[in-house]
């Protein structure tokens, strides 16, 4: 009885392992959800959320460097010795003293420079917005061309799993036929040396599959990739006369989109009213203020030696006063110029940055558009090669079985329809992600 229930305590244990497994394995991963969490959990990602909200706040202490400022300053004083009294004359004693001053200053004229410096804040700003976008758009397209990577390596596996089947297959069909002495045993070695050659593939391409798995989790910055797989989706057909729009026409079109040219834009305005900030320095500056100033002693007295009560001293004591100033700048040790010529250097990086990003943008368009044509080319090319390759391998497998061609033929041909299988995948998936990056360039979402 005791054994009994030992065993099945143990298979209750067991079986609530395997459930607390099958829920710790997550679910099969579609592209649109590797996209979405790499773009959560990205750090380039989040250093450029920082950097946009460094920005926000640069924005926003530009603009409110337009309002008034206010400060106080209050002190406790304590004296001995000889000090002044209330009534102007000099003694010996000890004494507290309070003190309280406001002060105020009102910007009105700083020579333009506070609006350019909000209108160089608010570009600096949409900069860094596009900054942000393109490092979402780079990790969208690795995170694309990994997945489509772990794909193409899952179809060579079937592939290969495919070869060796058939090779097991022929070396059962060919120990047969060395059992009833109708082939050497040199063609069934042949065949098992082709198997092993397969079983080697097959590994490689098994490796190969889990090293791009891996290399996807890592992107998405996964804890552990043990049990990480993604969902096969159903990919379009490629059609020999596939026609893909024309790079300049996608050019014309990113150019209104792409983030990297869009934030050069952005810098280059920015640098401009920062040139105009500079040389708003050179303007006289006009300012207004207030103040507001009181004291409190407790030795001071009267004429008839009475002290003074607190709430009086602070009606007498008071001082206040507003006021006009202008600041003209005359000479800065050549401060303002040096700056004046620094921003207009920067203005010119910015041209040239520009510049840059819409050459680098047409190069990388036009290399994808080549990519894409010859990736299409490769592929129908490809389509002709596995056709011909499996009617010449049914070809030599017919003539095999009949001992009309020997096992190297045989591995010939079905090696060679194994290569033409496998360049026919390369090319259908550099295809899929060439268009598909052509598409994103246009402004459509990669998907799948």
């Amino acid at each position: 009885m005791s054994r009994l229930f030992y065993a099945i305590a143990f298979l209750i244990l067991v079986s609530i392992s395997n459930i607390l497994k099958a829920q710790d394995t997550p679910g099969a991963w579609s592209l649109k959800e590797c996209i979405d969490y790499a773009i959560q959990n990205n750090i380039q990602v989040k250093q450029g959320e920082l950097s946009t909200q460094y920005q926000k706040n640069l924005l926003r202490k530009a603009k409110t460097d337009r309002l008034p400022n206010l400060n106080a300053q209050a002190s406790q004083n304590q004296n001995y010795g000889r000090s002044l009294t209330y009534n102007n004359t000099y003694e010996n004693i000890n004494s507290s003293e309070s003190d309280l001053n406001l002060n105020t200053n009102v910007p009105i004229f700083q020579g333009f420079q506070l609006n350019n410096n909000i209108k160089k804040g608010q570009f600096d700003l949409k900069a860094s917005m596009e900054d942000l976008q393109k490092a979402k758009d780079d990790i969208t397209m690795n995170i694309a061309s990994a997945y489509l990577e772990i794909l193409f390596s899952q179809e060579l596996v079937k592939v290969s799993e495919e070869q060796l089947a058939v090779t097991k297959q022929q070396i059962q069909q060919t120990q047969e036929k060395v059992d009833a002495g109708a082939l050497a045993k040199g063609s069934l070695l042949d065949i098992q040396a082709q198997a092993a050659k397969e079983e080697l593939t097959l590994v490689d391409n098994q490796n190969q599959l889990k090293l791009n798995n891996l290399k996807l989790a890592q992107l998405l910055e996964l804890d552990s990739y043990k049990n990480f797989n993604i969902r096969k989706p159903e990919l379009p057909e490629i059609k020999a006369e596939a026609s893909l729009v024309s790079a300049t026409e996608i050019y014309k079109r990113a150019l209104a989109l792409w983030p990297d040219v869009k934030s050069s834009e952005y810098k280059l305005q920015s640098s401009q009213y920062q040139l105009k900030a500079a040389k708003g320095a050179n303007y006289p500056t006009i300012s207004a203020y207030g103040f507001y100033y009181n004291s409190y002693n407790n030795k001071y007295t009267d004429l008839k030696g009475d002290k003074i009560p607190f709430s009086e001293q602070l009606s007498n004591n008071q001082r206040k006063g507003f006021g006009l100033q202008m600041n003209i700048p005359i000479f800065n040790r050549l401060q303002n110029k040096t700056q004046i010529d620094n921003a207009k250097i920067d203005v010119l990086s910015k041209q040239l940055d520009l510049e840059n990003s819409r050459k680098v943008l047409r190069k990388d368009i036009e290399t994808a558009e080549t990519n894409a044509i010859a990736a299409l080319n490769r592929y129908t090319s490809n389509q002709k090669a596995v056709a011909a390759m499996q009617e010449a391998f049914r070809y030599s497998e017919e003539k095999y079985n009949v001992g009309l061609v020997n096992a190297l033929e045989y591995n010939q041909a079905k090696n060679n329809l194994a290569k033409a299988q496998s360049d026919l995948l390369q090319a259908k998936y550099e295809f899929i992600f060439r268009t598909k990056i052509l598409d994103f360039y246009r402004g459509i979402p990669i998907e799948l």
